[in-house]
C-alpha cells in the first residue's frame, strides 16, 4: 500500500513538474513575442531635431507602401531628362548623361538614333528650348509596365510646336539605390509610340 502511494506521489509530482516546464515556455514564448514586436515599432521610430533643437519625433515606412509613387516619380524624372532640352550641347550632354543612369541600352538606342538624325544639332542651329509636360502615367505593378503620356514644347524663334509624347516600357527593380538612381529602378524595354504635332503656332517676325 505504501509503495503504491508513493508510485502515485512520485507520478503526481511528475504531472506537475511537466506542467509547470510547458506553462513556464509558454509565458516566455508570450513575452518573446510581443518583446519582438516591440523593438519592431520602436525601431520604426526616429527621432529629428526641429531648427530649435526640439527632438521630434518621425515614423518610419515600409519602401513597398509607396513603391508606385516612386515609380512614377522615376518614370516623370526620366522623360524630362531627355525630352526638356535648351540650346546647349554641355546641357544636353549632361541630360542625357542623368538619364541614362536610368534606363537600361534601350534608352542609349534612342538617343543614338536620334542624334545620327541630327535631332540635337537642329535644336542648337535654331536656338529652341524644349520641354515637357506630364500628363499622366499608366503604371501596372503586377506586370512592371507603364505607358507614359505627355505633352512636349518646341519653343523656336520662329514658332511655337505642341507635339504629343507617347511612351512605353518595363521597369526592373534594383537592389541599391544611389545618387544617380534614387528610386532604385531602371526603365527596360523602352519605345516611343507616338511624337507627333498636335498645333503649330507662327511667330511674329517683328516682336
Amino acid at each position: 500500500m505504501m509503495i503504491k502511494n508513493i508510485e502515485q506521489k512520485i507520478r503526481l509530482a511528475t504531472f506537475i513538474s511537466l506542467g509547470s516546464f510547458i506553462l513556464c515556455l509558454c509565458i516566455v514564448a508570450t513575452i518573446s513575442f510581443f518583446a519582438y514586436g516591440y523593438v519592431r515599432d520602436s525601431r520604426k521610430s526616429i527621432y529629428i531635431l526641429d531648427p530649435s533643437g526640439t527632438p521630434v519625433m518621425a515614423k518610419q515606412t515600409d519602401v513597398q507602401l509607396n513603391r508606385a509613387a516612386e515609380y512614377r516619380a522615376h518614370i516623370a524624372r526620366f522623360h524630362s531628362l531627355f525630352f526638356s532640352l535648351v540650346p546647349d550641347d554641355k546641357f544636353i550632354e549632361y541630360q542625357m548623361k542623368q538619364a541614362m543612369y536610368m534606363i537600361d541600352e534601350s534608352g542609349a538606342l534612342q538617343y543614338n538614333n536620334l542624334k545620327e538624325k541630327g535631332f540635337f544639332t537642329s535644336i542648337l542651329s535654331s536656338s529652341a528650348v524644349l520641354t515637357l509636360r506630364t500628363d499622366s502615367i499608366f503604371l501596372d505593378e503586377k506586370k512592371m509596365y507603364f505607358r507614359y503620356y505627355g505633352t512636349q514644347k518646341i519653343d523656336r524663334r520662329s514658332s511655337t510646336i505642341t507635339r504629343s509624347l507617347i511612351t512605353e516600357g518595363n521597369l526592373k527593380d534594383l537592389e541599391t539605390r544611389s545618387d544617380n538612381n534614387p528610386h532604385a529602378v531602371l526603365i527596360t524595354r523602352w519605345k516611343t509610340l507616338e511624337n507627333r504635332d498636335i498645333l503649330a503656332q507662327e511667330k511674329n517676325a517683328f516682336q
